[in-house]
């Protein structure tokens, strides 16, 4: 890597995925596997834009009252053990620090890693 990279690359884990700053410990579920670090209380995440809004109904849809769900996910793929979801793939994330509380499942829309950091788009149906 280049220095400039290098420099991003040590600002991702030193700023951005600390807990100190920005990150929170959550256990994550992806393809069948549990990442919650080495200590089992978690890895380090930034889970952004957890909103809910009216989902796009088709006119043959008469299903009322469910709401699409998006948030964004930032964590280190080193995190997921090397592993950048796949679109389409679920993905579950636990909703209290620590290892703790129920697991939240969501559908990956968008998967992209530079630098060492994955960003997941993430959406579900909820009611």
């Amino acid at each position: 890597m280049s220095g400039f990279k290098d420099m991003v690359a040590a600002d991702n884990i030193n700023v951005f995925l600390n807990f100190d700053e920005f990150a929170e410990k959550r256990t994550v579920i992806y393809d069948g596997v549990t990442y919650d670090g080495l200590d089992h209380n978690g890895i380090p995440v930034v889970l952004s834009g957890l909103k809910e809004k009216d989902r796009r109904q088709l006119v043959s849809d008469h299903v009322q009252g469910l709401y699409l769900v998006s948030s964004v996910l930032h964590c280190a793929i080193d995190d997921l053990g090397g592993n950048q979801p796949e679109k389409g793939a679920r993905i579950s994330i636990n909703d209290e620090e620590s290892g703790g509380g129920f697991f939240r499942e969501f559908y990956v829309a968008s998967s992209v890693c530079e630098i060492g950091m994955l960003r997941i788009e993430l959406e579900a149906i909820d009611e």
